[in-house]
């Protein structure tokens, strides 16, 4: 994928939708789904001390074995992206910096805030689509 080297309102937007359909993927289980934003060589890093997770279908397994949703425990997880900044690289990929929250909700019961971090994508963009070369999480409470 080539990127196009200007961050534009369009684009701009575009990440917004990718990230939106990545987390409505994520959130209502289709690790499929999600693990297909990544490159197949994708790196996804959980947090500092914890082996990253290499390549697409290690994502995938990943996902699928530590799933939260469904099976007997009817939790819905649900991730914001917020205060995201967007910037080319010289490579022609593009640094995607954002803060992200963690919610796990309950029937019957108040949400649960789960988290706050840091998180450092680099995406590859063009006009195919949108893909996810690293995702580097940053949890807050481990600063």
């Amino acid at each position: 994928m080539t990127a196009n080297k200007t961050v534009t309102t369009d684009l701009y937007l575009r990440v917004q939708q990718f990230y939106a359909r990545q987390m409505h993927a994520q959130d209502s289980g289709r690790h499929d789904d999600y693990a297909d934003t990544f490159t197949e060589d994708g790196v996804f890093a959980f947090g500092p001390g914890l082996e990253p997770a290499v390549g697409r279908e290690t994502i995938r397994a990943l996902l699928t074995d530590n799933s939260v949703v469904g099976g007997d425990d009817p939790i819905q997880v649900r991730h914001w992206f917020n205060q995201l900044v967007l910037e080319p690289r010289d490579d022609g990929a593009f640094d995607s910096r954002f803060y992200a929250l963690v919610v796990n909700t309950r029937p019957g019961s108040t949400p649960e805030f789960v988290t706050s971090a840091f998180v450092h994508d680099v995406l590859l963009i063009d006009d195919d689509g949108i893909l996810m070369r690293s995702r580097t999480l940053s949890p807050d409470h481990l600063a």
